[in-house]
């Protein structure tokens, strides 16, 4: 279990691209009156261009450099109040997963392959699923992933059945 950071405020949404953490941390903010921040966003808006750019020109290193950089920028800051949904790789370092749990409650968005495939069938801004096999792709990738999501996370919600109303409730009940 994670002990929660000096900024207990915050709500720290990890998982896998198409878990809901985009979506579910909107809710979450507007119910809470918190902020909510894209750390994909946040990264595309400091470098002045998007992540298959970044991808393309810089590769995955460096991206992942880029992650780390802004959670210590956003622990530097001190910023409070905030619901921050992750870009899916960014709990893979252990540096970052220490510093999530350092910017607050960390909870895992845990969906199956099943579900993360018809969330994000037919959606080109993903460069790590550009592959002729998109569903093995995932399960390969969730299979690395998920003990990494489950160690850096403090709370764990399975969403697949869950709407994403329900799942904002649930992360509610347990903050």
């Amino acid at each position: 279990m994670t002990v929660w950071g000096i900024f207990m405020e915050n709500i720290i949404l990890i998982g896998y691209m198409g878990s809901g953490k985009t979506t579910v941390g909107k809710c979450v903010a507007k119910l809470k009156d918190y902020t909510f921040v894209d750390t994909d966003e946040m990264i595309v808006e400091q470098q002045k261009r998007s992540i298959n750019e970044i991808f393309a020109a810089d590769g995955e290193l460096a991206f992942r450099d880029m992650e780390t950089a802004l959670l210590r920028q956003l622990i530097d800051e001190k910023r409070e109040y905030l619901v921050i949904s992750t870009g899916g790789g960014m709990p893979l370092r252990a540096e970052n997963r220490q510093l999530l749990s350092e910017l607050g409650r960390v909870v895992y968005l845990k969906a199956g392959p099943v579900t993360i495939y018809n969330r994000i069938k037919g959606d080109t801004t993903r460069p790590l699923l550009k592959c002729e096999d998109p569903m093995k792709r995932i399960e390969e990738m969730l299979a690395v992933r998920e003990p990494l999501y489950e160690a850096g996370a403090g709370i764990i919600i399975c969403v697949d059945a869950l709407r994403q109303s329900d799942v904002a409730e649930e992360i509610l009940g347990e903050v």
